[in-house]
């Protein structure tokens, strides 16, 4: 029953950290530092197997690691890294690839939209609006937050951790 309301905390933070990714080009270290204290809270109060617990972990630490590898090749953002891997810490082996899949997907779309933005809205539209700015600028990433927050909430509802205390 403790761990309800912890199961708010994941959409919840996706949701911050795709609104502040979006404003600010910037997801806070807090956002997956809640996230990976979530989930290990929830699977404790919850009574996660072990084994399953493991395999949440396994699915965690693999995505660190290829985010790392893609923000060291400047494919990504540092918070966009960290997001995906407290993100995936939630989902286990069992949604990892229907999440990567679907963040592919979103991605996809979010940054042809981004560039359309750029190409076609005049900078001049958009003057005195610094977020609005920073999206137009080519120098600027892609908010990926938003793509990695999208298929997260996208997902959530079908993921182990939360049928287990849906029933």
């Amino acid at each position: 029953m403790l761990e309800y309301p912890l199961l708010f905390l994941f959409p919840a933070a996706m949701l911050y950290a795709a609104v502040m990714d979006f404003f600010t080009m910037t997801i806070p270290n807090k956002v997956s530092i809640a996230l990976v204290i979530g989930f290990v809270a929830v699977a404790l109060i919850g009574g996660l197997d072990w084994h399953v617990f493991l395999d949440h972990v396994g699915a965690g630490c693999l995505m660190l690691v290829i985010s790392i590898f893609m923000f060291a090749r400047g494919w990504f953002g540092g918070g966009d890294a960290k997001l995906l891997a407290a993100a995936s810490l939630w989902f286990g082996f069992d949604l990892l690839l229907d999440y990567t899949l679907l963040v592919t997907i979103l991605g996809g779309l979010l940054a042809s939209a981004i560039l359309t933005y750029r190409e076609l809205v005049p900078p001049m539209w958009i003057a005195g609006l610094g977020w609005a700015e920073r999206l137009h600028d080519n120098k600027a990433g892609i908010p990926y937050g938003l793509a990695l927050a999208g298929a997260a909430l996208w997902l959530f509802p079908t993921s182990q951790i939360f049928l287990m205390h849906a029933a």
